[in-house]
């Protein structure tokens, strides 16, 4: 039996995460291979604005989230959680390392993800400084671009991860067909796919892939594969 990922999202928009209830993961959470608790960090609040930021020390533009709220919201998530399991927490940021499939793969066989999601100029740097000694923390970037806070980040790294935990895809090869993936053979990137009707507005589907040749339907795949890498992503071929 698979075994259960937890996954904790903090965020001032927790409205933000619903789209995690739709589709595979969506399908997954209501299968049990899920179990996913999003929290409002505002709920960890004592003033009655409910202020999560204040300006930065040192000055300089934007307001930085404050210490106090993040330390709350993770203990108490902590607190949670069986002694027996330690969670991995994961701060989305555009300073953190890059999060690609092979991270996505290592996320999927964790048991409990606490996912922090940032705003504003980002969170105060002493709360990693201080997790990172109870827990493994990974600050990680989805790309070189700048985002107006870490849902978005987090929708794709869980998403991402999901669909990799066994049982949420409906055909298990489907994953080690992807592109990036560990198991695909030749290039990097996937090359095109086709279906159903073979002629469409004048264009055909290649005969190869209607010719019923296995072995001939594998070279075609990956000589496309290859050629879409060295397009697309020539930095990636070999």
């Amino acid at each position: 039996m698979a075994t259960r990922l937890r996954v904790d999202i903090i965020s001032v928009f927790p409205d933000y995460l619903a789209p995690l209830r739709l589709s595979l993961v969506g399908k997954a959470i209501d299968a049990g291979l899920i179990d996913l608790q999003v929290h409002d960090l505002r709920d960890f609040t004592h003033d009655r604005h409910r202020t999560v930021d204040d300006t930065p020390f040192g000055g300089g533009p934007g307001m930085v989230m404050k210490p106090e709220p993040w330390g709350e919201a993770l203990d108490t998530v902590l607190a949670s959680g069986s002694d027996q399991i330690t969670p991995t927490l994961v701060v989305p940021t555009p300073s953190g390392a890059l999060f690609n499939q092979a991270r996505a793969a290592s996320l999927a066989n964790e048991q409990w993800l606490i996912f922090a999601c940032g705003r504003y100029e980002g969170i105060d740097s002493r709360v990693v400084a201080h997790y990172s000694t109870r827990i493994p923390v990974l600050e990680l970037s989805i790309g070189d671009f700048v985002l107006a806070g870490g849902e978005a980040a987090v929708l794709v790294m869980v998403e991402a991860a999901a669909r990799l935990k066994p049982g949420v895809l409906g055909n298990v090869r489907s994953a080690a067909d992807d592109s990036f993936s560990p198991t695909k053979d030749g290039a990097a990137l996937e090359g095109p796919v086709f279906t159903k009707p073979a002629l469409w507005r004048e264009l055909a589907v290649p005969e190869v892939l209607q010719s019923g040749n296995h072995g001939a339907i594998k070279a075609w795949h990956l000589e496309q594969s290859a050629l879409r890498t060295s397009q697309q992503r020539p930095e990636l071929a070999d």
